[in-house]
C-alpha cells in the first residue's frame, strides 16, 4: 500500500511522468494506490480557484479506471485525532494525507520536502 500525495495524483492524471523521480516511477507500480479522502477535497479546492481544469470526481474516476486508484476509508476521527500532531504544517491538506499514510504506518509518495522533512515514511 502506498498513499499519493494530490500533486502526484494531478500529474498521473496529466500523464506528466517526466516531473516524477525515479523512485517515484518504480513506487506507482504498486498494485494499491491510495489517496486520503482529503485529496478530492484538495483537488475541488484547486479547481475552484482555477489551477486545476478538471473536477475531482473526473480525475479521480479516471485514475480509478486506468491504475486502480481507490481512496483509504480509515475513520476520520482517527484521520484528524493523527494530525493534531502535526504542527510543522499549517496546510490542513497536508495534514490529513500524512496523516491517514501515518494510521497505516504506509509510504507517502510526496515530492514535497517538508512532508519529506517530517513524515518518515514519505519517498520521492
Amino acid at each position: 500500500m502506498i498513499f499519493l500525495d494530490t500533486h502526484a495524483v494531478v500529474w498521473l492524471y496529466q500523464k506528466d511522468k517526466d516531473r516524477f523521480s525515479d523512485l517515484a516511477l518504480q513506487l506507482l507500480e504498486s498494485d494499491d494506490l491510495r489517496i486520503s479522502p482529503a485529496v478530492p477535497l484538495e483537488l475541488e479546492y484547486l479547481y475552484e480557484i482555477g489551477r486545476l481544469t478538471e473536477r475531482s470526481r473526473t480525475i479521480l474516476s479516471w485514475l480509478g479506471r486506468s491504475i486502480r486508484l481507490r481512496e483509504d476509508d480509515a475513520a476520520f476521527t482517527a484521520v484528524v485525532e493523527a494530525s493534531l500532531d502535526a504542527s510543522w504544517t499549517r496546510d490542513p491538506f497536508d495534514r490529513l494525507i500524512v496523516a491517514q499514510a501515518s494510521l497505516h504506518d504506509a509510504p507517502l509518495l510526496s515530492k514535497d520536502r517538508t512532508i519529506r522533512n517530517h513524515y518518515r515514511h514519505a519517498r520521492w
